[in-house]
């Protein structure tokens, strides 16, 4: 071997050495690292701080959006302006009304993954409110303002909304509660993310705002993975870790590649 092609032979090693030991130039991350957190009604994005310090604490970009309940159109455009400031592949997810959000929102192309967390899931054409059809109502009134906000009934917060917290943590999230505009509800979807998208489904099995046979009911539909935690409705607030356990099996097992699940047909209702 002439000495030209020794030199140049040992140059491509050395340089294929460097760039494996720096991850290379064009390295690509194993899985999502942004994590985008939707709230739902009468509560605002405080609740998810439990969450947002276990997935900071394993190397996730934790986003919270602050939804104005005012809009199903206002919502989607707050969680789009958290989704615009993401870096790359993003999971997506949504408490109570904040399914709704997610699901609307949800076609962004960064989102690959949706975990719905005692939330809803309305396909494309429905409403929120087609969803408790044929169901339990939840254990708790809504007082609804003359202008159309409505907020859950003092007396009947804690065993309707937030019945595994003390009763301090109960009545400052009753206090602080952010009305919603009833009138949502009623809003028909334009998009289904869960269609294209992969999903995951936490499910407290002490709910009271929802009938959990709805929640499993949604959650067979969208052929999501179910984790049952034992919590209320303020599940995002009372079980960060079984909650973020779960937002991060979604971000390892969502493929980086965009709509990466099935499409879902009309046979999946």
């Amino acid at each position: 071997m002439n000495t030209g092609i020794r030199k140049f032979i040992f140059a491509a090693v050395a340089s294929a050495s460097i760039v494996g030991a720096s991850g290379g130039a064009h390295a690509q991350p194993t899985h999502a690292k942004n994590v985008v957190l939707v709230h739902g009604a009468f509560a605002d994005g405080s609740g998810w701080r439990g969450v947002y310090n276990e997935l900071t604490g394993r190397g996730y970009r934790v986003t919270i959006v602050q939804n104005p309940l005012t809009s199903l159109a206002d919502d989607v455009a707050a969680t789009q302006r958290a989704i615009d400031r993401q870096d790359g592949p993003t999971i997506l997810v949504g408490h109570s009304w904040g399914g709704t959000v997610i699901t609307e929102a949800g076609v962004d192309p960064k989102v690959v993954g949706l975990v719905y967390v005692s939330a809803l899931s309305p396909d494309a054409g429905e409403t929120t409110a087609e969803q408790y059809t044929g169901f339990s109502a939840p254990e708790f009134v809504i007082d609804t303002h003359a202008d159309g906000f409505g907020f859950v009934n003092r007396e009947k917060f804690k065993i309707g909304f937030a019945g595994d917290t003390s009763d301090a943590d109960a009545a400052f999230m009753r206090d602080s509660q952010v009305p919603i505009n009833m009138s949502v509800f009623a809003t028909k979807l334009k998009h289904a993310a869960w269609r294209t998208k992969p999903s995951w489904a936490v499910i407290a099995t002490d709910d009271k705002a929802f009938d959990v046979r709805m929640l499993h009911k949604m959650a067979k539909r969208i052929g999501a993975t179910v984790t049952e935690v034992k919590a209320s409705h303020a599940v995002f607030m009372t079980q960060p870790k079984a909650v973020s356990d779960v937002i991060d099996r979604a971000a390892r097992e969502a493929k980086l590649t965009g709509s990466n699940a099935a499409n879902r047909t009309a046979s999946s209702r």
